[in-house]
């Protein structure tokens, strides 16, 4: 099958909840989780889609993470083991979200040719506690690791325009080696693995924020990942 963007979605950051909520799930926090559907073309920029935009900029958005890409063959799965018939493109926070390509069939590196920009896969996504929060499922974003459906952020090599329809070319693969799939396994499974993650480490188009956390492993300082994981103490 060929590589389609199938929907694009952007949305800005804004506050959801109730103040005093009993439970915890319901009270406020701020994000650009919940995005809606792009009609028509929209420029894709160094850092964001236009009309997008990360309420929590330290860890989202930026250079490295311009796009959040998911495939549309999840959706399925996820709707029947979630019990969210509700669960649409988009329902994860991506912005791309793709169909004929999933983790196994993406490298670190690819660069792909999409409407009149030139993207390049950055790093997997590290799903973090947003996911759970917005669809009160507190076990969700373990989840998405652990089955490693994590989806993956590319970098802005041309900035143009983008639209839902658009075919995704592969113009270039510099590590054919490095699946998103493997490179899942290494950060969140294989974590004894030190040569493999010497080595992606080591990867040029990795983003500095997993070479750093590699490094850190290989170096015996791991990284703790419970905060991304579990969120703020309330949640």
């Amino acid at each position: 099958m060929a590589a389609i963007l199938s929907s694009i979605q952007v949305g800005r950051p804004r506050t959801w909840g109730e103040e005093g909520a009993a439970d915890p799930m319901d009270r406020p926090w701020e994000t650009g989780f919940v995005k809606g559907p792009v009609e028509g073309p929209v420029r894709l920029r160094r850092t964001n889609l236009d009309g997008d935009g990360q309420a929590d900029t330290v860890n989202h958005g930026g250079p490295d993470k311009a796009v959040c890409c998911y495939p549309a063959a999840h959706y399925p799965g996820w709707r029947a083991e979630t019990g969210l018939a509700e669960l649409a493109f988009g329902g994860f926070g991506e912005n791309f979200t793709v169909e004929g390509l999933a983790e196994a069939d993406v490298c670190v590196g690819d660069v792909w040719r999409v409407g009149e920009a030139l993207v390049q896969v950055s790093q997997p996504r590290q799903p973090c506690w947003k996911i759970a929060r917005r669809w009160k499922i507190k076990t969700l974003t373990l989840q998405v690791q652990q089955t490693g459906r994590t989806g993956w952020y590319v970098r802005v090599l041309e900035e143009g325009l983008v639209a839902p329809g658009s075919p995704i070319t592969v113009v270039e693969r510099p590590h054919p080696d490095w699946t998103v799939a493997r490179a899942n396994r290494i950060m969140h499974h294989d974590k004894a693995d030190l040569a493999g993650a010497a080595e992606l480490a080591a990867l040029p188009a990795l983003a500095a924020s997993w070479r750093g956390q590699l490094q850190g492993r290989v170096a015996k300082r791991p990284p703790d990942p419970s905060a991304r994981l579990q969120g703020p103490g309330d949640a």
